[in-house]
């Protein structure tokens, strides 16, 4: 899950213009808030991406992937009720366009969010390294 969250910040941050555009193509918010949106929301999702591909307070993180995860779906399913035919801007490097599929990926996702809080892997974790290292 931490992939996928690496892999959707790299386009955004690489061009937030375009990120801008795509937000404000689901008419829910005003464009500058899609902006500034576009500018800090690329960073929270690579913070998350990196959170969870290194082990590191994977209940809380795993907690605010799944809101994020819930407000995608909304303005996905708000879009697609709306007939909106808009690419979701979920990947700014591939586009892919609002509808059930999107809804469905973005469920298992948070379905993952959930498991992750739950049953969070302490194995390979970089926060149980450390504290290993830390009590031995």
């Amino acid at each position: 899950m931490g992939i996928v969250f690496l892999y959707a910040a790299i386009g955004k941050i690489d061009n937030p213009e375009t990120f801008a555009k795509e937000i404000s193509n689901y008419r829910l918010i005003p464009d500058v808030i899609s902006r500034a949106s576009a500018i800090i929301l690329p960073w929270i999702e690579l913070a998350i991406g990196f959170l969870l591909v290194f082990g590191i307070r994977t209940r809380t993180v795993s907690f605010i992937s799944f809101v994020l995860l819930f407000l995608f779906t909304f303005m996905v399913g708000s879009a697609w009720a709306r007939g909106l035919n808009i690419d979701c801007g979920c990947f700014s490097h591939r586009v892919e366009y609002v509808g059930i599929k999107k809804i469905i990926e973005n469920l298992l996702l948070m379905a993952m969010s959930i498991s992750i809080f739950y049953f969070p892997g302490k194995f390979l974790s970089l926060e149980a390294f450390l504290k290993r290292d830390i009590n031995e």
